[in-house]
């Protein structure tokens, strides 16, 4: 059968607006589409394909597990998810693991598992209540009602009707408006440690570590959403290493399956212990396939020489982008860190990121965006250097076409 872009338009919900481009066959950092044109991809699938396209290791993993077990019900578990849990448990500061399909499904368990601890440990005198949850103004925390009402972007949750209550947003790296706003009623704070889809904003350290500080007094849990941030993404398996501060609940996804559909929660043994059986779960949350995929992802990237790599090509992507500046000054800041970099417009060209990001792609290149000003590139944390000077030389060439029209 075939199909083209205009088959989308023909049978396809139009909740999306794509490219005109088809992508058909991925190798590395390189993409080619229905046409054999080649495109260097500085997007990743929005920083999920952090190995690239079509790994050989991840490839044969996936053969492997594909002619052995693809799916159980939750009424068995299986090897690769136990091994994948033991793996990420003996890496970070959590003591159990629960698997979902997504960041989405990731994060509506984090909120979920608060509210019901809170439940659990609350004052059961009936007059009190600690159901109450903080988030940040520009955040983002998924697409389910629950998840999209907690982030912090009304463009997303608004036009569905009642929104679910007891969320209040806060300015994020602004201390003293969430010291305004908590209190002993909080049963949980969620933030990402950097955020992603509200502009690629770096947090203060002493801002993160304020927050942790207020949920200590309050009793209230602090959930990183490291979805984005998460697997070797910012030179570190997770952003809270870079911050010297533990959350209390963890979400990950994107990365973590190299391209294959998984997310997970972590969290303690005593926080756990609130998801008895039966108070949450997910059909294909788990399953062997993806669990074995993303195993042998985190085996390829739990090593200090990706991670340091991560750094040095930050460094070399800073370098290309400051001299790109120099010559077109059209950014007022390169923002991020690691493989998770936001190039934000400067006053003249407010507004435009998605001009800048079509434009790179009229030039072969791949990229995202990140708000209305911020250009986001989000690419694999092995890409070659060569590809990463080459992809910025069409990007530039993006560049000049916009400018040469002012």
């Amino acid at each position: 059968m075939q199909v083209s872009r205009e088959t989308f338009n023909q049978v396809m919900v139009p909740n999306y607006a794509p490219a005109e481009v088809v992508p058909v066959k991925g190798l590395g950092s390189r993409v080619w589409d229905q046409n054999g044109d080649e495109y260097i991809d500085f997007a990743g699938g929005i920083a999920v394909n952090v190995l690239g396209h079509c790994h050989p290791e991840l490839v044969q993993v996936l053969n492997d597990q594909g002619s052995k077990l693809w799916h159980l019900s939750n009424v068995f578990t299986n090897e690769p998810a136990m091994r994948l849990a033991s793996k990420l448990v003996a890496a970070t500061f959590a003591e159990k693991v629960y698997f979902a399909n997504s960041g989405a499904e990731a994060n509506e368990a984090a909120l979920k598992l608060a509210r019901r601890y809170a439940i659990d440990h609350a004052d059961h005198s009936g007059t009190f209540e600690k159901d109450e949850i903080i988030s940040f103004k520009q955040g983002f925390h998924g697409r389910t009602f629950f998840t999209v009402t907690v982030g912090g972007q009304p463009a997303y949750s608004d036009g569905f009707g009642p929104k679910p209550g007891g969320v209040t947003h806060c300015e994020y790296n602004n201390l003293e408006m969430v010291e305004q706003y908590i209190s002993d009623k909080t049963c949980a704070v969620m933030m990402e440690p950097m955020q992603g889809e509200g502009g690629i904003i770096v947090p203060d350290p002493d801002f993160v570590k304020g927050v942790r500080a207020l949920c200590d007094k309050h009793n209230a849990l602090l959930i990183f959403d490291e979805v984005q941030s998460g697997m070797g993404r910012t030179g570190q398996l997770y952003e809270y290493m870079n911050l010297g501060v533990e959350p209390d609940i963890l979400t990950s996804a994107k990365s973590l399956g190299g391209g294959f559909p998984i997310g997970a929660m972590l969290t303690t043994n005593a926080i756990a212990n609130s998801l008895k059986p039966g108070t949450h779960g997910s059909t294909y949350g788990g399953n062997p396939l993806a669990c074995a995929v993303a195993e042998k992802a985190f085996d390829i990237i739990n090593n200090e020489e990706i991670f340091s790599g991560v750094r040095q090509k930050e460094a070399l992507f800073r370098t290309l982008l400051n001299e790109i500046n120099s010559r077109h000054n059209v950014f007022s800041e390169i923002r991020g860190k690691g493989m998770l970099l936001g190039c934000a417009l400067n006053e003249k060209y407010q507004g435009r990121a998605r001009d800048f990001m079509l434009a790179a792609t009229k030039n072969k290149l791949m990229c995202l965006v990140a708000g209305v000003n911020v250009v986001r590139f989000a690419p694999s944390l092995v890409i070659p250097d060569e590809d990463i000077t080459e992809g910025l030389h069409r990007f530039e060439a993006g560049i000049e076409s916009i400018v040469e029209r002012e």
